[in-house]
């Protein structure tokens, strides 16, 4: 018996540090010249109109590779898509790919648990995080702190994992309830791409006063775990 858990946790190490190692390599030649021409929002579109059907098809698994990666933000991402693709079409495409890498990403955890998280992020985050476990209205606070713009949502993807909270919801919160904050982000894209800059600082704006809202109640919620 006690052999057979040694095997498991040894298969479990080396399929950890293969993972490990694709991802790096995949974030090392393609993830990362992807993220840094997304940076440059007419390049980006003349690369994705280059494509033809498929553009939109890539677009879709930079994001889920963000998603995976966890520690490169996705509202810069969010903005390009509005940017390239328009606010209706470049929204469908963000909730397509947080669903499928939200997915990913919620099965990986339970498959692996704590572990993979300390892969990408520091201990204390995870530690803050607690209060997601203790909280009787942790669905209720999860929630919240997807739809509120400015949370570290790729953080609380994976941590949702480690949480007893149902996979269909989880799944649902982790795609649905970031609406609010895609949405904001596609509208000022593509306001930008419509040459709309009043308008885009106008949403910018707002969106940043939410987000710094959004931020604050983290931190509390983070530094009461502390306490």
């Amino acid at each position: 018996m006690e052999e057979s858990k040694k095997k498991k946790k040894l298969i479990a190490g080396i399929l950890m540090a293969v993972a490990v190692i694709i991802i790096a390599l995949v974030c090392i030649f393609v993830g990362i010249p992807l993220i840094k021409l997304a940076g440059k929002p007419q390049e980006f579109r003349d690369w994705v109109d280059s494509k033809g059907i498929w553009g939109p098809v890539l677009y879709v698994a930079l994001v889920i590779f963000q998603i995976l990666i966890a520690f490169i933000p996705g509202e810069p991402l969010e903005i390009v898509a509005g940017y390239v693709f328009g606010t209706f079409k470049g929204t469908v495409l963000c909730i397509a790919a947080a669903s499928l890498g939200s997915i990913i990403v919620l099965f990986l955890v339970r498959k692996f648990g704590k572990a993979l998280l300390e892969i990408y992020f520091d201990k204390e985050k995870i530690e803050n995080l607690k209060f997601l476990q203790s909280s009787q209205k942790k669905i209720v606070v999860f929630m919240i702190l997807f739809i509120v713009p400015g949370t570290p949502k790729d953080l609380l993807c994976y941590y949702g994992g480690l949480t007893d909270i149902p996979m269909p919801l989880l799944i649902f919160i982790c795609t649905v309830c970031r609406l609010p904050s895609i949405i904001t982000s596609t509208i000022g894209g593509n306001a930008l791409g419509t040459g709309e800059y009043g308008f885009a600082i106008i949403v910018f704006a707002i969106t940043a006063v939410i987000s710094a809202i959004g931020i604050y109640i983290y931190n509390r919620l983070s530094k009461k775990e502390e306490k």
